[in-house]
């Protein structure tokens, strides 16, 4: 599964990297929306394990991890609404029709085979960090952006951690 996971990153990357090459904040506000839908997705299968009594020892930490990531990412996704972007409409449409696909892909994914989700997952969130990192270098200046690239990279570091737990 992680040849089919690496292969779904490179060309889902590929295709945002094109689109949004010369648009880094709009790029950003994409990211973020899809951000979040894995935390979602995850989320919702392990309420629904928990409400089949199907409950495990690292259930209570995963949901506490998802819900804080979930939080986290919302709160990049709000800077980056602040910073305008969400004002195409194209790239609403784009980002919103996406995060539906991705987040049914991801509850389904997870239900069948939590550490390949989890991988895929780690996977995008590691080019979160590299896409903040290479943005710092003309804009070494915004803290802000540091801050979000960290959040990042400790997403994928919680998520790896994840991987082992389940």
């Amino acid at each position: 599964m992680k040849k089919f996971n690496d292969t779904i990153l490179i060309v889902t990357i590929s295709i945002i990297d094109f689109l949004y090459r010369d648009l880094p904040i709009q790029r950003f506000w994409v990211l973020e929306t899809i951000a979040r839908a894995p935390y979602f997705a995850f989320l919702s299968v392990l309420h629904l394990r928990e409400s089949l009594g199907l409950r495990t020892d690292s259930h209570y930490y995963l949901m506490k991890e998802h819900f804080a990531q979930t939080v986290n990412e919302t709160e990049h996704l709000i800077e980056m609404e602040s910073r305008g972007g969400s004002n195409r409409w194209v790239d609403r449409f784009f980002a919103y029709h996406l995060v539906i696909i991705y987040y049914w892909i991801l509850v389904v994914y997870y239900s069948v085979a939590p550490i390949s989700a989890y991988h895929l997952n780690a996977g995008i969130e590691f080019h979160a960090t590299e896409t903040y990192i290479n943005y710092l270098w003309d804009h070494q200046e915004d803290t802000k952006i540091a801050e979000i690239a960290v959040d990042e990279m400790n997403h994928y570091i919680e998520l790896t951690r994840a991987m082992e737990m389940v």
